[in-house]
């Protein structure tokens, strides 16, 4: 099937108190492992290309990808920007064809983040593409953007409220304890503020940094309002550490497919889990 938008499963999603599960894309195995877990669970599902994905695998080839998956797939399936800090960018993925963009605004202030928001909204609305959008700053690090544990900053619940309404945005990334990248110790979420801010906000709430976060917060988090997670980090490390085992016990192989195989079946076990946590299993 084509690719769907994202406001449409997360419309579904908040409704029926659920997660779409949003996994990144880095190159065709992972797409493929994606959308093998996706039609395993029978769940609706959202591939993210990163800036850094699209500079490594090129925009084409990302979206193309993407999209040869979707129609041949059962499930819905759609294809997101994520974190997109410069407008062209954002400009360019729409005209390739992407369903949704983020316009990741996060380090601008309060009121610079309302217009460049807008200003996407301008352009996406008209053509049906959803547009994500952060408030507060989520530490750690994804590919080329990295945020301190000093400047990381929890989402304000009233900011998010004038946010939103100033905006119209479609959903919002906050910022209430997840990191990017491999965490340290276990993340301690905010719970108390998501719920306030589910509160104000009154639309779809998005969870980056999720690769690490237990099991039992994710499902708190999404029982509170939280409709679409963000995992990258522990795709990661099933692909490298299944890479790195088949490596070692057979140091002779050079065949790629005998070394990606197996790592990309790994990678589709992790995402089944992850779609088991989010509660979207069956919901396609």
């Amino acid at each position: 099937m084509a690719l769907v938008s994202v406001s449409k499963l997360l419309f579904q999603a908040d409704k029926g108190g659920y997660a779409v599960g949003a996994f990144n894309a880095n190159n065709m195995e992972i797409v493929q492992a994606i959308i093998r877990a996706a039609e395993l669970e029978r769940s609706p599902v959202i591939m993210q290309a990163s800036q850094g994905a699209i500079n490594y695998a090129g925009l084409e080839f990302i979206s193309g990808m993407v999209k040869i998956a979707a129609e041949s797939s059962s499930v819905p399936v759609a294809l997101h920007l994520d974190h997109g800090t410069d407008f062209e960018q954002v400009v360019k993925c729409i005209r390739s064809g992407f369903s949704s963009v983020m316009y990741d605004g996060s380090k601008l202030p309060l009121e610079e983040n309302i217009a460049m928001t807008k200003k996407v909204l301008d352009i996406a609305r008209p053509i049906e593409v959803s547009v994500e959008a952060e408030l507060g700053k989520i530490g750690g690090t994804e590919d080329d953007i990295h945020v301190s544990e000093k400047e990381a900053m929890y989402t304000d619940p009233e900011e998010a409220r004038y946010f939103v309404e100033q905006t119209g945005v479609e959903s919002l990334a906050i910022a209430i304890g997840t990191a990017h990248g491999q965490y340290k110790g276990e993340p301690r979420l905010d719970f108390e503020r998501l719920a306030q801010i589910k509160s104000l906000v009154k639309i779809p709430i998005v969870l980056h940094g999720s690769s690490g976060v237990p099991d039992e917060s994710l499902r708190k988090a999404i029982k509170l309002g939280v409709c679409k997670v963000n995992i990258d980090t522990n795709i990661r490390e099933a692909l490298v550490w299944t890479m790195r085992k088949v490596m070692a016990e057979n140091p002779a192989e050079i065949d790629p497919r005998k070394i990606l195989g197996p790592a990309r079946d790994a990678a589709v076990e992790i995402i089944r889990e992850k779609i088991r946590v989010f509660g979207s299993s069956g919901q396609a």
